[in-house]
């Protein structure tokens, strides 16, 4: 293993093939899997060396088939393959490799973006120029009061050393429009989330307030912290994806599992076909509609509407999809009155934020009302009981409690 950073090469021509590298079940090192050709749409083609491992998995059974015939296409036809643009960066990531490659503000071509972002991306995947040689794109760890403040003046536009560029290129890859980076800690591997210059609420301490209370909720989440950066509160989110030891898990996006890419096909992803592709695809169908609806639920009670397809994943295992944990439950911002989810959780479209509508679609998810009630009400009783105790913990001022309560978390017009 090398590392290296192809940024002058794509400065100068973009790549018309990319080499697609996959980290196997408990493989602690990538083997090359295949290859995706710059066309409309971008196609993808197996390895026959890596059709003739015995240990071989499709990257995405649905649309890559280890069977199917070459080259193979997007599920929705345009674009990347949905299961590859899993791994792509996100509007933050992709302000960072434009940066890099020194071409403001222009679109480049997405296997430009791919090959130019952070190796430790989300999920099994990383991909490469070359079929032979796995070049790892690495940097040096800064401390986390260095990220946050590297993260600050980008936002702000102030220049950044080629050292701290390259510590927050690592983490364009993990998606999200917030500033972040990916840091370590022993054997764990954290996204940190930073504040924004643009924030008018604290953002990162009222996402802090919502994950911690989830979890209390019994529901599956990933395990956060607190800390301060740079004199400013950051967010550390335990990273599922990576099990330890060298490892990594696949993972797909809840808009891959619909067949949707994220424009323009995000904005016709629901809840309720979700229900359907977990009846048709999880390992443990029953259990995780259930798991589904208690998420569901919270977020109308916390205020999250920025619910969509790309904030919901799930692992590909050999036995089915399983859903990973909960990640991004952040309260949104509202003046008041009535709010919508991202995604409709009924099948006639409902999507308002209140949990009266919520209940009435408990069928959905294999339950009955008075089970879907008693879910409702069990998370209620905890945001009020373990609210003053994990504000504590957040450092919320008086005024910035009573700002989220009642306006974020338990609106009134969620109960009507």
């Amino acid at each position: 293993m090398t590392t290296s950073d192809p940024s002058a090469e794509l400065s100068a021509r973009p790549p018309e093939r990319v080499f697609v590298w996959i980290w196997l079940p408990d493989a602690t090192e990538p083997v090359v899997c295949g290859r995706l050709d710059q066309g409309s749409p971008i196609t993808f083609t197996y390895a026959r060396s890596y059709k003739a491992r015995p240990d071989a998995v499709p990257v995405f059974e649905p649309e890559l088939p280890l069977t199917g015939t070459p080259p193979l296409e997007p599920l929705d036809g345009d674009g990347l393959p949905l299961c590859i643009d899993d791994a792509m960066p996100d509007s933050w990531g992709r302000r960072l490799v434009n940066h890099r490659l020194g071409v403001g503000f222009a679109e480049l071509p997405e296997l430009t973006y791919l090959v130019a972002s952070g190796s430790d991306r989300i999920g099994a995947l990383d991909f490469q120029l070359s079929s032979t040689e796995y070049v790892r794109r690495e940097a040096d760890a800064p401390s986390l009061d260095e990220l946050a403040a590297a993260a600050r003046r980008f936002e702000d536009g102030e220049p950044l050393d080629e050292r701290l560029t390259a510590a927050l290129l690592h983490g364009t890859s993990i998606g999200g429009a917030r500033p972040k980076a990916l840091v370590a800690d022993g054997g764990r591997g954290l996204v940190a989330k930073f504040s924004s210059s643009t924030d008018t609420y604290p953002v990162v301490q009222g996402e802090f307030v919502a994950m911690t209370l989830a979890r209390r909720c019994g529901l599956d989440v990933a395990p956060v912290s607190l800390v301060e950066a740079h004199r400013r509160h950051a967010l550390l989110v335990e990273r599922f994806d990576r099990p330890g030891g060298g490892r990594r898990r696949r993972v797909v996006s809840a808009l891959t599992v619909l067949g949707l890419s994220s424009f323009p096909g995000g904005r016709y992803a629901t809840y309720h076909d979700l229900a359907d592709g977990i009846r048709r695809s999880f390992a443990r169908p029953d259990a995780t509609l259930r798991e589904l609806f208690g998420r569901i639920s919270f977020n109308i009670l916390c205020g999250n509407t920025d619910d969509h397809g790309r904030n919901h994943a799930a692992f590909v295992d050999d036995d089915g999809l399983e859903l990973t944990p909960a990640y991004d439950i952040c309260p949104q911002a509202r003046t008041g009155g009535d709010a919508n989810q991202a995604m409709a959780y009924g099948r006639q479209g409902q999507r308002a934020a209140r949990i009266a509508s919520l209940v009435e679609a408990a069928d959905v998810y294999h339950l009955d009302p008075a089970d879907a009630r008693a879910i409702v009400d069990a998370q209620i009783h905890v945001v009020r009981d373990a609210w003053d105790e994990v504000c504590d913990h957040a450092r919320l001022t008086a005024q910035q409690r009573s700002t989220f309560l009642g306006r974020q978390f338990l609106d009134p017009s969620i109960f009507h």
